[in-house]
C-alpha cells in the first residue's frame, strides 16, 4: 500500500484501487456491492482489499460510492484476462 495525502493506493500487477480516507464516510456501500467480496472495512469502517486479486474491475464500488472516495483502474502496460 502506497499513501498520496489522504489517499491510500493498493496495486497488484492488473489492477489499482485508491480509496481517499479523507471524503469516504465509512457506509459500507462498496463492501455490499463488491460481487467478489475484494473489499473489507478497517477498525474505522473504511474499505481496503482484502483479496485484490480477486478483483475483476467491474467499478461497482466505484460506482455505488456516494462519496466519489474509491477508484478502481487497470494497471498501464498490462492487457485483460
Amino acid at each position: 500500500m502506497e499513501k498520496e495525502g489522504s489517499k491510500e493506493i493498493y496495486q497488484n500487477n492488473s489492477v489499482k484501487i485508491t480509496v481517499d480516507k479523507e471524503w469516504c464516510k465509512a457506509c459500507g456501500i462498496c463492501l455490499e456491492f463488491c460481487p467478489q467480496k475484494v473489499l473489507a472495512a478497517d477498525e474505522g469502517g473504511k474499505p481496503y482489499p482484502v483479496n485484490l486479486s480477486a478483483c475483476t474491475r467491474c467499478g461497482l464500488c466505484e460506482l455505488r460510492c456516494p462519496d466519489f472516495a474509491i477508484t478502481v483502474e487497470g494497471v498501464e502496460g498490462k492487457k485483460d484476462v
